[in-house]
């Protein structure tokens, strides 16, 4: 009998193959900027993170790749964010315009569709929502970029497209060695690299939601609701704590005037949900700032999107749980519903595990390296997050420390996404019930 692969493992492989295929490209001299062999070691990291949609890089993108090393890292941090599940299911769809069951459900693994029926239009507005959003910015970036920075339009078209297509998918990877720091005073730059961030990485079941729905609110999913109030709510507590923090720092937003100030604080709010682009320098922030961009990090952004992190619904979630406890209910409510006690156990497992890799991740580098505890942490949390962001020391880290952060950016990318997949997809009634006790807590 035909042993069929379950679909989350279906999906971590896929991730994997993609992975092991861009290794391979970026080892070939063609790949090299200069002549030379690329270590595997740059090449697996390279490909681990521009898959990962994370960003973090031990060599500088815009002068250790050549052009075609680049566009490899492109279109791999462009099949990492759109999904490999979902594009096998367009291509499945343009081929026999229908879907077997099995495909549905590995997709729907990957898009966290809500029913099978919809995995065909969620896939259909990932393709459209993708391309769309990646040409519209491309085209406002290359103008900006040739006709108030004076770059040629070739140069300017090959920025624009290759960081309209990092933002969106929230990959953070930048040709220029200081991200978009050179462009920190200009809001035509940052602004669409901001939208471009918050569509791609709210999560495509939310796009398909406000989509169909998008004239009646009451009737959007409590999944939108939870993740666009929670999104609102980090991505303006963010900002304002980060202007209150840095408002004075020499080398952070302290030279900026007013506007600069608001507009840097705000981009690194927003890049801080798994972007990975940076306006100001991150290693030059204080240690407050620092520990606010843990937070912001660990939570990501929403699910089924291109964004890491536990995920501004888990979080919501977790903390509608604790205000019932508070309360007295027996029931987490918001909104009008009531969440499911199932979402409620998925939620604590993908936030224990979660922070469980984080300090494991964390101890495993300490031990091997001499690199100070806080900035370790940031790193960390950046890969287990596939933000991006570092305080300047992931090339200096050995080459275990750089093959653990591989191992906490895939795990990022697919291990939470497949591991709340397997636990709503393994649900099942148990044909009986031990007695009850109430263990002490607190």
């Amino acid at each position: 009998m035909k042993t069929l692969l379950h679909p989350t493992r279906a999906v971590a492989l896929a991730f994997l193959f993609a992975i092991v295929t861009g290794t391979v490209l970026l080892l070939l001299p063609l790949s090299h900027a200069t002549a030379g062999e690329v270590p595997w070691l740059t090449a697996f990291f390279t490909a681990v993170s521009a898959v990962c949609v994370t960003g973090l890089v031990v060599v500088d993108t815009g002068t250790y790749w050549s052009t075609f090393g680049q566009t490899v890292i492109m279109v791999l941090f462009q099949i990492g964010g759109f999904g490999m599940m979902t594009a096998a299911t367009l291509l499945g769809l343009m081929v026999n315009r229908s879907l077997r069951l099995r495909t549905k459900l590995i997709t729907q693994v990957e898009t966290h569709a809500l029913g099978l029926g919809d995995v065909s239009s969620v896939a259909r507005l990932v393709l459209v929502t993708t391309f769309a959003s990646e040409c519209l910015i491309a085209t406002l970036l290359t103008l900006r970029l040739h006709v108030s920075h004076g770059l040629p339009w070739g140069e300017a078209a090959w920025s624009g497209l290759f960081h309209a297509v990092s933002a969106f998918n929230n990959a953070g990877f930048s040709i220029y060695p200081d991200s978009l720091m050179r462009y920190a005073g200009d809001a035509l730059i940052l602004l669409p690299v901001m939208v471009a961030i918050i569509v791609g990485g709210i999560g495509f079941p939310v796009l398909h939601d406000l989509r169909t729905k998008w004239h009646d609110p009451r009737h959007w999913s409590l999944h939108t609701k939870l993740t666009l109030s929670a999104t609102a709510i980090l991505l303006v507590g963010g900002a304002a704590t980060l202007l209150a923090m840095e408002w004075s720092n020499p080398k952070t937003l302290g030279p900026m005037s007013i506007p600069g100030k608001l507009l840097a604080a705000a981009f690194a709010s927003v890049s801080a949900r798994t972007a990975g682009f940076n306006a100001i320098d991150i290693g030059a922030l204080t240690h407050e700032s620092w520990a606010l961009h843990y937070f912001l990090m660990f939570v990501g952004g929403g699910s089924a999107g291109t964004a890491g992190g536990v995920k501004v619904g888990t979080v919501a979630i977790l903390l509608m749980l604790v205000v019932a406890e508070i309360r007295g209910l027996s029931d987490s409510e918001g909104f009008g519903r009531r969440v499911s006690h199932s979402a409620q156990r998925q939620a604590i497992t993908v936030l224990v595990l979660g922070s469980a890799m984080v300090v494991v991740g964390t101890l495993f580098i300490l031990r091997g390296s001499d690199i100070p505890t806080d900035q370790v942490i940031f790193e960390v949390i950046s890969a287990f997050g596939t933000v991006g962001l570092s305080t300047g020391i992931t090339a200096d880290l050995p080459e275990s420390g750089q093959l653990m952060l591989t191992l906490l950016m895939y795990v990022g990318r697919v291990g939470t996404i497949t591991l709340a997949a397997s636990l709503a997809l393994g649900e099942r009634r148990m044909p009986y019930r031990y007695p009850e006790e109430h263990p002490i807590v607190g």
